[in-house]
């Protein structure tokens, strides 16, 4: 049995954050507003992840009301995301996510994220297709307020 998942976040940008996409953390005058790190495109992965096993929600699982979980690395969230899924006799077949902002320019960075999540997912690398684009300036990306992700993922079992 196949079964697909869809994931969206979104974050503010703002002053004195580290920037945090796919696991790297990538030199820009702003980072992302959350209570984690922050990481969007991990964020919109999990939820991918956890909608197609039908296992709620990153929210359900790592409230941003638990001290446990502020500041964490979402690579963490990540590995104990694929240990649920695992658990529950699935694993992925693939991912597709899309980063949408003006700024950083993403292109060169986007080998590294495929690497780090494939090694945190403990899964090939060309099982992680990751692109980036913008909105011509249109809405709140558009206007380098924050960034979005969109995210599909493939299970088996």
């Amino acid at each position: 049995m196949i079964r697909i998942g869809f994931g969206y976040d979104v974050h503010p940008f703002a002053e004195n954050r580290e920037l945090w996409l796919g696991g790297i953390r990538i030199d820009h005058p702003h980072g992302l507003k959350g209570h984690s790190d922050a990481d969007v495109l991990i964020h919109a992965i999990c939820d991918a992840l956890l909608g197609a096993a039908n296992l709620r929600d990153i929210g359900f699982h790592f409230p941003d009301t638990s001290d446990e979980y502020k500041h964490i690395d979402s690579k963490r969230l990540l590995r104990d995301t694929m240990r649920m899924l695992r658990e529950a006799d699935y694993e992925l077949g693939n991912i597709d996510a899309t980063i949408v902002t003006e700024q950083p320019k993403l292109n060169p960075f986007i080998p590294e994220m495929q690497k780090t999540l494939a090694d945190v997912m403990k899964t090939p690398v060309g099982a992680i297709s990751l692109k980036a684009t913008t909105t011509e300036k249109l809405g709140f990306t558009g206007r380098g307020e924050g960034i979005a992700v969109y995210a599909v993922a493939l299970l088996t079992n």
